[in-house]
């Protein structure tokens, strides 16, 4: 080969070669926000701080335990059901209880009719109307709690209409009420007469009879508070005990969701109550989820959360902050979720 072919030859390799460097894209510098690549988060926005979270119930998660020792009898509810305070959800074995306050109502019942074959007058007979009628009060406020729990009872198995319920409620406030209202007046007279022995025995009767009933409703395990049953962890026939290591029922306020984020401590300057954030779940891609700041803690701490990208996680402090959703009903408890902090914007309320 001359040295003219030569050299045409290479000439047309070079040119070959830069059309395959053409064709290769320029790399640019690589946009890394503070807990991974560019990839974990949104690119058309700029953000004062990100940081991971989960969510949670803004109320937190109630562990409802029994009161005493015991036997469960049976579930009320299951997981999803929404509860109101006061309602039963597990009952417990009580037929011994029962029985006991059988006895204690005849008992009171018997002292009540040796009482009254002796008349008395005055003060001493304005007291005796006192002290019945707040006795009758109680009695009507146990009957009362007793009609809610079976109309709750029966509204649960569908054989129930939620009126009926409501009107059961009702006539419970109302005996609350009454039972105050008959308890104020007890208070108020003024008798410093001692009681004779017959006044002396029903008054230990009806309060042999008040104990009996209060060791029975604890048998009942109640909702502290309204809110959605989140976990269902006994079954009928185990036992249960106010110090049992797991609680027999979860429940949470799911009306307002939060999310509970851990922020880098250099961060910290840049947030502030009332900022506004979005946050995104990898269970909802392309979603955002609109809410603010609510309390920043004032106390820095070794992180729990493995943020994307991070191998070590105790290397980061962190501050805890809470953020409120304005819309969360499709975020669960324990979703994992990345929260970022909007520059110099406050929510709207």
């Amino acid at each position: 080969m001359s040295k003219r072919q030569i050299a045409v030859a290479a000439i047309l390799a070079l040119i070959a070669a830069g059309g395959v460097l053409a064709a290769i894209p320029a790399i640019g510098p690589v946009n890394l926000t503070m807990w991974g690549s560019s990839a974990d988060a949104p690119q058309e926005k700029r953000w004062q701080a990100v940081a991971p979270g989960r969510v949670e119930a803004c109320s937190g998660q109630i562990k409802v335990s029994a009161a005493v020792v015991g036997v469960v009898q049976k579930v009320l509810v299951k997981a999803n059901d929404k509860v109101f305070a006061g309602e039963a959800l597990i009952l417990l074995a009580d037929d011994e209880l029962r029985a006991r306050l059988a006895a204690a109502e005849t008992q009171a019942a018997m002292r009540e009719r040796a009482r009254d074959e002796r008349s008395v007058s005055g003060s001493a007979k304005t007291r005796r109307k006192a002290q019945d009628a707040a006795a009758d009060a109680e009695r009507t406020l146990f009957d009362a709690r007793s009609a809610v729990d079976r109309a709750a009872a029966r509204l649960r198995t569908k054989g129930g209409s939620e009126a009926d319920l409501t009107a059961a409620r009702l006539a419970l406030t109302r005996a609350q009420n009454e039972l105050s209202t008959r308890q104020g007046e007890l208070r108020t007279i003024d008798d410093d007469a001692l009681p004779t022995s017959l006044e002396g025995q029903l008054s230990i009767a009806r309060a042999e009879y008040a104990v009996a009933h209060a060791a029975l409703d604890k048998m009942t395990v109640r909702a502290p508070t309204d809110g959605t049953v989140l976990q269902v962890n006994v079954r009928e026939g185990e036992a249960v005990s106010p110090g049992s290591p797991q609680a027999p029922l979860q429940l949470a306020d799911l009306s307002r969701m939060c999310v509970r984020a851990e922020l880098d401590e250099r961060d910290i300057g840049a947030v502030k109550v009332g900022q506004a954030v979005i946050v995104r779940t990898a269970a909802f891609p392309g979603r955002e989820f609109e809410g603010s700041v609510s309390s920043v803690a004032p106390l820095i701490e070794p992180g729990r959360l493995d943020p994307p990208g991070a191998r070590n996680q105790t290397d980061v402090d962190v501050v805890r902050v809470v953020v409120e959703l304005k819309a969360s009903d499709e975020l669960t408890i324990g979703m994992k979720a990345d929260v970022y902090f909007r520059p110099d914007k406050v929510a709207a309320p």
